[in-house]
């Protein structure tokens, strides 16, 4: 058995600022002894608009940011899995989303870039508009799972992903225990549908899932719901962060929980889910 931990917080415009806050989370978790901490997406930062987004973005092997990740990782001997911006190379008006693994060496080892856009329209009716394929490229890969020394092999996935079970039912199909869900997610949607719809995703692959998030307001047109948890493979919370009742931006927070191999092996045995690709496709 393994613990980990998730971080939430509150990512503005501004690098240097989520750096630091990052580097109290770090802390804290190794502090611990966590075998690995999960952060949110965006976590290097979340900008007013798609311009301002585009012009924040750096290369990755030239981020500060990264950088300082790598280090703080290096010193702590601490994985760690971070949502960042990545230049988009063959356009230049578009950035890509990205998790990436860092391992306790301070190396990047393992990337995905998010599929499933956050695309949604309702300014006619006083609602919000957010758009992320304006600046956003998408990816087109369900990545091959990577495997945490001590931990499980772990599937990436991001935020919208969430809403599409095929790409966690392929990441388990490819062998995938723990599946993760950095996310940013709105407050009307997460007081909606984020908690049951992390639960399904582990009851249904019965794995785990891990799901860091952002919260608080980061500037004046985004407000994230928080909520970060971890379920496990029988749909069980096993650890949360509260989110916020207003649109304040609380000080940054850890939550931890085990990875219980043994649980996960015990509820796929109990439980067989037998699929019936004769009749429907396998994913």
């Amino acid at each position: 058995m393994s613990l980990i931990a998730i971080g939430q917080l509150t990512s503005t415009s501004s690098l240097s600022h989520n750096l630091s806050q990052c580097r109290h989370l770090i802390s804290l978790a190794a502090s611990l002894n966590c075998a690995a901490l999960f952060l949110p997406e965006a976590t290097d930062y979340i900008a007013s608009s798609p311009s301002h987004s585009l012009a924040l973005c750096q290369p990755t092997n030239k981020s500060p940011f990264v950088t300082g990740l790598r280090e703080e990782a290096r010193k702590r001997k601490l994985p760690i899995h971070v949502g960042i911006h990545e230049p988009c190379w063959a356009d230049k008006t578009k950035i890509r989303n990205t998790v990436v693994w860092i391992d306790e060496n301070g190396h990047i080892v393992h990337t995905y870039q998010k599929v499933h856009l956050f695309d949604v329209d309702l300014g006619d009716s006083g609602g919000p508009v957010l758009k992320e394929s304006d600046v956003v490229e998408r990816g087109d890969e369900i990545k091959e799972v990577y495997d945490l020394p001590g931990v499980g092999r772990v599937g990436s996935a991001i935020c919208f992903d969430l809403r599409f079970p095929e790409i966690s039912l392929a990441l388990r199909r490819k062998g995938a225990e723990i599946i993760t869900y950095p996310s940013a997610f709105t407050v009307p949607t997460g007081k909606a549908h984020w908690e049951m719809l992390l639960r399904a995703r582990a009851i249904e692959t019965q794995s785990y899932v891990v799901a860091a998030a952002q919260v608080g307001r980061h500037n004046e047109k985004r407000v994230s719901y928080g909520h970060s948890m971890i379920v496990d493979p029988w749909g069980t919370i096993v650890a949360e962060i509260k989110g916020v009742e207003g649109e304040e931006s609380p000080e940054p927070q850890i939550a931890t929980a085990v990875i219980d191999r043994e649980l996960l092996a015990k509820v796929r045995r109990e439980m067989p889910l037998n699929r019936r690709t004769d009749v429907y496709p396998e994913i």
